[in-house]
This record gives structure tokens, C-alpha cells and sequence, in this order.
């Protein structure tokens, strides 16, 4: 029965390369401006281009782009797309948008790093306070370099050291989070190297969704903080189970840990992300990503208590003594005059409430369209969807954790589904199946997506390969 089983999968995968081959030779063929770029950029980049993630594409070479406008993207081949990636979340303001652009070239008029504010700033706290709930904000470069101030203020409040994560979590470059569950054994997540670190000295990690495990993980009171999505995002995604969110609440309020909630990609939820969806409660709040418009930026805002708490460590500096307001956190061009202006026009009118009810309402279309076509094929699929996000995975139900992912997704079948998609001129986000909407993002553009990935469904089982 084994061998049978072995040769079934050994014939399904060898028919899912001879696939993924034809898409790849699909795509260079009308590509080979792009093609001889990628050939180029190998000669001065470590993995051929600005950002190693570019070469994760799956059409064997990423495209390069000439222009991006709203929900659509234009390749220098001259070949036009959908874009459901919108960078990742980056762009999920849209692509070009007017009121960016013109807080930004207004700015860069104006001065963009000076290590001073602006007017704009005093609005911008404002506005993130009335958002999210929390008093206290600081602006960085990126939502990694917010977590890592958030996780280097917990630890300076608690005098602890680990960080509590979730396994197939994702914040970043924060190191504490490289860590997952494999096989039940605890080590560094696949591709990334130990650098000396010991992570069982700064690190636990549990699964998400098991109650059990967190208070288990909390209880020797080591933990300065949970870092966590209020539902996870980036592995696929992985549904909160109901009342896991105000139970990590109440755990880490019972220990004395803090908790932070990353909202880089829940920030599709809402105006004020899924912690306003939602009433939820962190000490900490991150956001980055698309806060500022695809302006690098990140921010990160804390509770009455935990500033108190810092402020009792190390108190405003007295100009008049060359103290030290290092605090192990910032950097030059965090909150520069150009992230503010941006962000404030993000703010003020690209993420509101009028635009993600469209939002919201284009990813349901595009849910309820998919999951039709899963079940008029009777395919093994399901689909997932929370605010202006909606995901395709390859599994018949929604995992509850990072180990049913592992043992459940079909990385084949996605590397097929991205090759196919962009013939068909479609991007989503390649380290996964997930589409965003922006508000630019127009019916007809998902009625598109349900006609294509109706073509992706029965070549899949026209294959067999399901």
C-alpha cells in the first residue's frame, strides 16, 4: 500500500512539474525584456535583484515593472496585470495614488530629513490614537524595526528576556520570531541561518490557537512578551479560534507579560485594524507596511501603563545634561518629514471607512466566486477571507495551526497556480496564495480573477493532480 501511494505522489509530482514547466516557458516567452534584466542584475545583486524576496517568484525570473497605477501593474514587455500582491500589503493603498503623490512631491519641496517634526506629525499621533487606542506612538522604518522597539521596551519594563511567538509566525527580520515547530521539534524556521544566536535563551514558541501551550509557556514568568497577529497571516492563513485572542489577553495580564499585536497585514480588517474590529486590548500595537502609503514606515503605540513604566526607566532627557536618548531603538530617518506627510494622507483619506467597505466587499466577491468554483469541480480547496483579504489554499479545511499548514500545504500546487496566474495576467503574492484588495480594485477585475482561476481548476483536475 505504501509503494502504491509513493508511486501515485511520485506521478503526481512529476505531472505538476511537466506543468510548471509549460507556464514557465509561457511566461519567458513574453517576457525577454524582463528575462534579460533578471540575466543582467545577477551580475551585481547577491540573488539577482534589489531584495532576495524578488527572486521567489514562480515564473523562474520576476517581472520588471515599468509603471503601477490603482490595481493594475504594467511590466516593460508592455504586458498588463491585475495585482491582488499590491506589494504585499505595501501597496494596498493602491498603486500611484494621487493623494500620496502629492503629499509627497509637496514635501520633497519642502525638506524629507531633518531630525526635527512637523506639523503634520502632531495629526498623525492624533490620528493613530483615535484609531487604535493607544496614547503613545513612535514612528520607525519599518514594522520590523517596530517590533524590535517594541520587544526591546518590554523587556527593559518586565526585566525579562524571551519573547513568546507563534510557530509560522512572520514580524520581520525580528530574530526572536525565526524560530517554529517542525516534526514537534523547536528550531530555526527553513532558509535562515543560527548567526550565533541561541534561541532557546530568547525565544519560546508555541502553536497557535493552543491554549494549553500558551499558559505552559507563560508560567515560569520569563516571558517578557507575546508577539503576536490576531490571526495569522503569512504562513496561509490560520483562523483564530473563537476567544483564543481574549484568552492571550488575560494570560499575559495574570503573569505581568506584555502583549503585542502586529497588525502589518490584520490592518486590512479596518480602519483600525482587527484590534478595533474587534475590541481587543495589547499594551502594544505594530503596524508598517502600507501605514504610510509604500513609504518605508512602520509605528508602534503603547499603553498609559507600559509608558509610565518606561518613562520610569529612562525619563525625558534634560536637554541641559548630555544624557543618553539612545534607548536601543530609532534610527536617522525614522519619522522623517516625508513618511509623515504620506502617512497623514494615508490617514486621512485612502484608509477609511467608505473605501474599506469596497475593499471589504471585493474580497467576499472574490471568496464567494472561488469557493464556487471549488465546489462546482469538487476540489479539496477551501478559501479564507478577513476584511479586504481572501486566501486560496490547497487543503479542504482552514488550519488551525502552523503544523497543520506544514503537513497539509501543497507548495506545488501554488508555484503552478502563481506560473499559470501570470500568464493570465494576474499577481498574487508569491510566498503564498493570499489577494488584497486596494480601492481601486474594480468588480469586473475579481469577476476576471473567478474566470481564470475556473481555468487554473480544471487543468488541476484535468491532470489529476489535485
Amino acid at each position: 500500500m505504501d509503494t502504491v501511494v509513493t508511486t501515485a505522489f511520485a506521478q503526481k509530482s512529476a505531472k505538476i512539474d511537466e506543468l510548471v514547466d509549460i507556464e514557465q516557458a509561457r511566461f519567458a516567452a513574453a517576457r525577454p525584456k524582463s528575462r534579460s534584466f533578471w540575466a543582467e542584475g545577477r551580475k551585481n545583486y547577491l540573488y539577482g535583484g534589489p531584495s532576495h524576496w524578488m527572486r521567489r517568484w514562480a515564473g523562474g525570473f520576476p517581472i520588471y515593472v515599468d509603471h503601477a497605477r490603482g490595481a493594475e501593474l504594467t511590466d516593460i514587455d508592455g504586458n498588463t496585470y491585475t495585482d491582488f500582491c499590491l506589494g504585499d500589503t505595501g501597496g494596498m493603498c493602491g498603486h500611484a495614488h494621487e493623494a500620496i503623490t502629492e503629499a509627497a512631491l509637496t514635501q520633497l519641496g519642502r525638506g524629507t530629513t531633518t531630525m526635527l517634526p512637523t506639523e503634520d506629525a502632531n495629526w498623525v499621533g492624533q490620528e493613530l490614537e483615535r484609531r487604535f487606542g493607544l496614547p503613545y506612538w513612535t514612528l520607525t522604518t519599518s514594522a520590523t524595526d517596530a517590533n524590535r522597539g517594541a520587544i526591546r521596551l518590554s523587556r527593559m519594563v518586565t526585566g525579562r528576556n524571551k519573547v513568546l511567538v507563534f510557530s509560522g509566525c512572520y514580524h520581520g527580520g525580528v530574530e526572536e520570531a525565526h524560530v517554529e515547530i517542525r516534526d514537534g521539534t523547536i528550531g530555526l524556521r527553513n532558509g535562515i541561518h543560527p548567526n550565533g544566536v541561541d534561541h532557546s535563551r530568547v525565544s519560546k514558541v508555541v502553536e497557535f490557537n493552543d491554549r494549553d501551550a500558551v499558559r505552559a509557556a507563560l508560567a515560569d514568568k520569563d516571558v517578557a512578551c507575546v508577539l503576536m497577529e490576531p490571526m495569522m497571516t503569512n504562513f496561509g492563513m490560520i483562523p483564530v479560534a473563537a476567544g483564543f485572542n481574549e484568552f492571550v489577553r488575560e494570560e499575559t495580564r495574570r503573569t505581568g507579560t506584555v502583549l503585542i499585536i502586529d497588525e502589518t497585514h490584520t490592518l486590512s480588517s479596518g480602519p483600525g485594524g482587527f484590534t478595533a474590529a474587534h475590541g481587543l486590548d495589547p499594551d502594544v500595537l505594530v503596524a508598517g507596511k502600507a501605514i504610510a502609503g509604500g513609504i518605508p514606515a512602520g509605528v508602534f503605540g503603547v499603553s498609559e501603563d507600559i509608558a509610565r513604566r518606561v518613562w520610569d526607566e529612562v525619563p525625558y532627557v534634560n536637554p541641559r545634561k548630555r544624557q543618553s536618548a539612545h534607548l536601543g531603538i530609532g534610527g536617522t530617518l525614522a519619522g522623517n518629514a516625508l513618511t509623515v506627510a504620506t502617512m497623514k494622507a494615508v490617514l486621512s483619506s485612502i484608509l477609511i471607512p467608505e473605501n474599506y467597505a469596497l475593499m471589504i466587499e471585493n474580497a467576499e466577491r472574490l471568496a464567494v466566486g472561488a469557493r464556487a468554483i471549488i465546489e462546482r469541480e469538487g476540489l479539496p480547496w477551501h478559501v479564507s477571507q478577513v476584511g479586504a483579504r481572501a486566501e486560496i489554499m490547497f487543503s479542504p479545511e482552514p488550519p488551525r495551526n502552523g503544523a497543520d499548514v506544514i503537513v497539509t500545504r501543497r507548495g506545488d500546487l501554488e508555484v503552478l497556480l502563481h506560473a499559470f496566474y501570470m500568464n493570465e495576467g494576474i499577481l498574487v503574492t508569491p510566498f503564498h496564495t493570499m489577494f488584497l484588495m486596494c480601492p481601486a480594485t474594480r468588480a469586473d477585475q475579481v469577476d476576471h480573477h473567478a474566470s481564470v482561476f475556473g481555468k487554473f481548476a480544471r487543468l488541476v483536475k484535468e491532470a489529476g493532480v489535485d
